[in-house]
């Protein structure tokens, strides 16, 4: 029998990780980036500081949603923050990604609007 599944993944083709359900695939972010807020973790914190990633890809949602008017609330493109210790971390064509619930994320970070000129 052949199909999608039994063929090997081929080395020489880039692979995108479709996520099922209410799943979401992120890129994470350089962790040392240095935000311009100028905040900084100290060391020695008992627990690790949340990190923040682009998202990739999104899942179709799960069945009920659409029953009750609730769609997907991030998408590809969003930079987000999450727990670290969220989701699973797999490796695709050589790179580190996140696959996590959408409730896992703790927020989408948006552009704050600069101060009025006057």
């Amino acid at each position: 029998m052949t199909g999608p599944s039994s063929r090997p993944l081929d080395a020489g083709l880039r692979h995108q990780l479709q996520p099922l359900f209410d799943r979401v695939v992120i890129k994470e972010l350089d962790s040392d980036r240095v935000r311009r807020s100028g905040l900084v973790v100290p060391p020695g914190s008992h627990e690790p500081p949340p990190q923040q990633g682009i998202v990739l890809a999104v899942g179709p949602g799960l069945d009920w949603w659409e029953h009750v008017g609730v769609s997907m609330p991030v998408r590809p493109g969003d930079h987000v923050v999450f727990p670290a210790t969220a989701g699973a971390w797999v490796e695709v064509d050589e790179e580190r990604l996140l696959v996590c619930r959408v409730s896992e994320l703790l927020g989408i970070l948006n552009e704050a609007p600069g101060p009025p000129d006057g």
